[in-house]
C-alpha cells in the first residue's frame, strides 16, 4: 500500500497496532484521539484514508463522516466500532462511510479493505432516503439480529447495503434462523416502511386471483413469496406471470425467503430457472446456530430475560458447565429451538443458576442429531457439490472456466474443511489432525499454504 492514513481511536492499544500494522505496509500514519485533530487534518489536505471510532471522547465518528466529505470530497471513510448492531452498520452506510468493521476486528481483513480504499475512488454520495431516517429506539432487535460474530456482522452490513435497494432479495437458511424476522427488518428499516408489508405462502397464490390479491395488498410495498421452496410448479409459474406484470415505478419490493437450496432445486428441474433468476438479485444466506457458537452465551441471556419477562423466573443465568453444554450441542432447530430451552428453564426452575444438570435434563429431550436440510432431498454431499459445479459452470454462459479448475476446486473445499475442523476442536492441531485422518505436519503444511488462521478467537480488542 502507498498513502496516508488518519486514524482516529481513543483506545491507545487500537492506534498502536493500527500504526505499525499500516507502516510496515508501507503507509505514513498520523494517529490521535481525538476527532477535532482529525478534522483538522483533514482541513489540512493530509490523508488519503480515514479509519475512525464511533465513541470518542469528543464526539461520534460517524457523525463526522458528512464532514469529511463536505471538506474532501471522495476521501473514503472506514468505521470501526465496539457498538457492533445493526444500526451502527445502517448508521455507517446512510453516512455514506466506505466501510464498517465491528470490534474485535481482525486486522488482516481490515489491512485489505484499506488497500482497497486507497486504490479506488469512492462513488458520490448517494442521495438521502426520503422521510426519516430509522433510529435505533424504533427497531425491533429480536432474535436473530443479537449477536456479535463475523457472521452476524456480515449479515448486519449487507442488510445496511440493499435495504432501500429495488432488487429482490432472496432470504436463505434453515429452519428457525430468522429469515421472515429479517425479511420484515429490511423493510422496517427501508424508505417503504409506511407502506404495506405483506407475506405470501403458497396457500395464499393457489389461484390467479388470489395472486393478483396478494399484489394488490402489497401495492408498493414489500411483497415476500414465503419458504418460495415449496412452491409447486402451477405456483411457480403464477408468480413469474405476478413478477411480469410489476411496474418498476409503482410496484412493490419483491423478497422471497427458503430454507430449501434452490439452486440444487433449480438443477434438479424442481425450480423454474426464470423464477430463479428473477427472485435472486441479491442472497443474503443467514447462518445456522451451530455456525456463530460465539453468539450463544449472548442469546441465551437474551432469551433468559424475555422469558421473565413474560412471567417466568426473574434473573436465571446459565452456570460456566451449563454453558459448555449449550455451546456442545449442534441445535438443529437454531434460534427457535434455543429460545423454547430457554423459556423451559425459567419456568421450571426458581435458583438464580442453572445448573449442568437442568441443562443435560432439558437437552436430554432434544433432538440427538441435526435433521437434513427440508428441501434437499436428503441428497448425498457428493449430489450437493455437483449441483454447485453445474451452477458454477453455468455461471460461465457458453465459456468454459479459467483453467487450473481441479487445483482451484479443490483448494476451495479444502480451506473451509480444515477452518470448521480447526473450529470444531478449538484451534487444537493435533486434535484436527486426528479429525481429518491427516499427519500432523501435513496439516501444519496445510494451514501455512491456505493461509489459514489457527487462532480464530483471539482477536484484537
Amino acid at each position: 500500500m502507498d498513502g496516508t492514513v488518519l486514524v482516529a481511536d481513543d483506545d491507545r492499544t487500537i492506534r498502536t497496532v493500527l500504526t505499525q500494522a499500516l507502516t510496515r505496509a508501507g503507509c505514513k500514519v498520523h494517529a490521535t484521539s481525538s476527532l477535532t485533530t482529525l478534522m483538522r487534518w483533514v482541513e489540512e489536505g493530509r490523508g488519503d484514508l480515514v479509519i475512525t471510532d464511533v465513541m470518542m471522547p469528543d464526539g461520534n465518528g460517524i457523525e463526522m463522516i458528512p464532514k469529511i466529505s463536505k471538506e474532501r470530497p471522495g476521501l473514503p471513510v472506514i468505521v470501526i466500532s465496539a457498538q457492533n448492531t445493526i444500526m451502527t452498520a445502517i448508521q455507517a452506510t446512510e453516512a455514506d462511510a466506505w466501510d464498517y468493521l465491528p470490534k474485535p476486528f481482525d486486522l488482516p481483513d481490515l489491512m485489505k479493505r484499506a488497500g482497497r480504499a486507497m486504490q479506488s475512488r469512492r462513488p458520490a454520495p448517494r442521495a438521502p432516503a426520503p422521510g426519516p431516517s430509522p433510529r435505533g429506539d424504533t427497531i425491533d432487535t429480536d432474535l436473530p439480529l443479537v449477536g456479535r460474530t463475523p457472521a452476524m456482522q456480515t449479515l448486519y452490513r449487507l442488510i445496511a447495503r440493499v435495504m432501500n435497494s429495488d432488487m429482490p432479495v432472496l432470504i436463505s437458511g434453515e429452519s428457525g434462523t430468522g429469515k421472515s424476522l429479517i425479511a420484515r427488518t429490511l423493510h422496517d428499516l427501508s424508505d417503504r416502511r409506511a407502506l404495506p408489508f405483506v407475506v405470501a405462502t403458497s396457500e395464499d397464490l393457489n389461484s390467479a386471483d388470489h395472486a393478483s390479491g396478494v399484489l394488490a395488498r402489497a401495492r408498493g410495498g414489500t411483497l415476500v413469496f414465503d419458504e418460495l421452496g415449496d412452491y409447486d410448479a402451477d405456483t411457480q409459474t403464477r408468480v413469474v406471470r405476478l413478477l411480469d406484470t410489476l411496474s418498476s415505478d409503482s410496484g412493490p419490493r419483491v423478497l422471497a425467503t427458503s430454507q430449501a437450496d434452490l439452486s440444487t432445486l433449480l438443477a434438479n428441474g424442481a425450480l423454474r430457472e426464470d423464477l430463479y433468476y428473477r427472485i435472486s438479485g441479491v442472497t443474503i444466506a443467514v447462518p445456522a446456530l451451530r455456525e456463530r457458537i460465539d453468539d450463544l452465551p449472548l442469546l441465551a441471556d437474551h432469551f433468559l430475560a424475555r422469558a421473565a419477562s413474560s412471567g417466568g423466573a426473574p434473573g436465571r443465568a446459565l452456570s460456566e458447565d451449563a454453558l459448555e453444554l449449550v455451546r456442545a450441542y449442534s441445535w438443529p432447530g437454531n434460534l427457535r429451538q434455543l429460545e423454547n430451552a430457554m423459556r423451559r428453564l425459567v419456568l421450571t426452575g426458581q435458583e438464580p443458576v442453572i445448573s449442568r444438570a437442568e441443562m443435560e435434563q432439558v437437552l436430554r429431550n432434544q433432538p440427538a442429531m441435526e435433521p437434513l436440510r427440508p428441501g434437499g432431498g436428503g441428497e448425498k454431499l457428493s449430489e450437493s457439490v455437483a449441483a454447485h459445479l453445474r451452477r458454477y459452470f453455468d455461471l460461465h454462459g457458453g465459456e468454459l472456466p479459467p483453467a487450473g479448475l481441479y487445483a482451484r476446486i479443490l483448494r476451495e473445499v479444502e480451506g473451509p474443511l480444515i477452518e470448521i475442523a480447526l473450529d470444531a476442536t478449538a484451534g487444537n492441531q493435533a486434535r484436527c489432525a486426528d479429525l481429518l485422518g491427516i499427519n500432523r505436519n501435513t496439516l501444519r503444511k496445510k494451514i501455512l499454504d491456505l493461509d489459514i488462521r489457527v487462532t480464530r478467537r483471539r482477536k484484537l480488542m
